[in-house]
């Protein structure tokens, strides 16, 4: 694996041990390895407070592995820093030099790098971000689409190609063929380069090309269950306010989605902050739910991969887990409440951990 460099010197140090080690000989010392794209510092709070609060009950017995590409934007040293003064053991950085170039559904310079990742952990997370590059999709560039990491887009899209084929190319042989029960998550973003990876398409704004809303005011009279954001921040008036929007789902294969609904309901509350979504679906791919309304889908799961999923909505924020949390998502609201005192139980709370409880338990089980 000579393409791939170990991130910083100071995690090796603290850690003892590289992630370079994890790749080449995972399980040495009896720990598998879950690998986490784009380890932002922010990503990474994320985590380390879905372990240490059992919401996501994987603890100690896994290594965690924060990979990503040299040339994204963000400052990775950050998270270097934060995992040094965490003292955690457990978690270390990996970062990848080389570009996939314009190849991105194909063989290219990151290839055997993605090989390697894959062959040597259980499943990967792939969280949310900004709007990806409609080229990579074949189309152009609407006006509301902003593009800020370009090389995060290419990157990760072209990993999971590799790990699950596409439309791009019917005789590519997908790396899951070797271990179909591997892990793949996508939170928003991830969700969408899922789709876009396998060949599928984004709308690239719903307010303007779903519902032909073109201001503030026509989205914010509509149903809560069409805002996806929380447009009311667009105004600037309250800087307390909440950056997402709570909605119900709805189920559309309850046979597939059935794991996450123990004592839930089948339309539960879930948190969005997104203004594009999945247009054309991309290979293998199945739309597990949708909006209320049908117009936006709102959960991706493959067809032969079983735990292969996507949601277009955000079930890791620590917030949504915090009684003590008081959130405000409209100015016009004097009272403050948390996630649980809003939607409590089979209303969104209990949906929202199970998706982490059979994360967890799907990487125990797998090899």
């Amino acid at each position: 694996m000579k393409k791939l460099v170990t991130a910083l010197l100071v995690i090796v140090v603290c850690l003892q041990l590289s992630a370079q080690q994890y790749f080449d000989n995972p399980e040495a010392n009896g720990k598998p390895v879950l690998v986490l794209m784009n380890p932002t510092v922010n990503n990474l709070k994320t985590v380390f407070y879905l372990i240490d609060n059992q919401i996501f009950p994987v603890s100690e017995e896994f290594n965690f592995v924060g990979f990503y590409h040299t040339s994204q934007t963000y400052d990775f040293s950050k998270s270097a820093d934060l995992i040094r003064e965490s003292g955690r053991k457990n978690f270390f950085l990996q970062a990848c030099s080389d570009l996939p170039g314009q190849q991105l559904y194909a063989e290219n310079p990151c290839s055997d790098d993605f090989r390697a990742v894959f062959e040597n952990s259980r499943g990967v997370i792939f969280f949310g971000g900004p709007d990806i590059p409609p080229t990579i999709y074949g189309e152009e560039t609407n006006l509301l689409t902003v593009i800020t990491d370009y090389h995060r887009h290419t990157f990760e899209a072209s990993f999971l190609f590799h790990l699950l084929g596409g439309y791009q190319d019917d005789n590519f042989i997908p790396l899951l063929e070797q271990k179909p029960d591997y892990f793949v998550f996508g939170i928003c973003l991830g969700m969408q380069t899922l789709n876009v990876a396998t060949g599928g398409t984004l709308i690239q704004d719903i307010p303007t090309e779903v519902y032909g809303q073109k201001s503030l005011e026509n989205i914010l009279a509509a149903d809560a269950d069409t805002r996806h954001r929380n447009y009311f921040t667009n105004y600037g008036t309250d800087d307390d306010l909440i950056w997402g929007s709570f909605h119900r789902i709805n189920m559309l294969m309850p046979e597939r989605m059935q794991v996450f609904m123990t004592d839930s309901d089948l339309n539960p509350y879930v948190l969005s902050s997104h203004h594009q979504s999945a247009g054309r679906i991309g290979k293998g791919l199945l739309v597990a739910a949708g909006s209320m309304d049908g117009k936006v889908v709102e959960a991706l799961v493959h067809a032969k991969y079983p735990n292969v999923v996507g949601f277009q909505f955000h079930p890791e924020p620590s917030f949504l887990y915090k009684p003590e949390e008081k959130l405000k998502s409209d100015p016009g609201t004097p009272e403050e409440k948390s996630f649980i005192d809003l939607y409590p139980g089979a209303a969104g709370e209990n949906f929202n951990r199970n998706l982490w409880k059979w994360a967890a338990q799907v990487l125990k089980q797998s090899k």
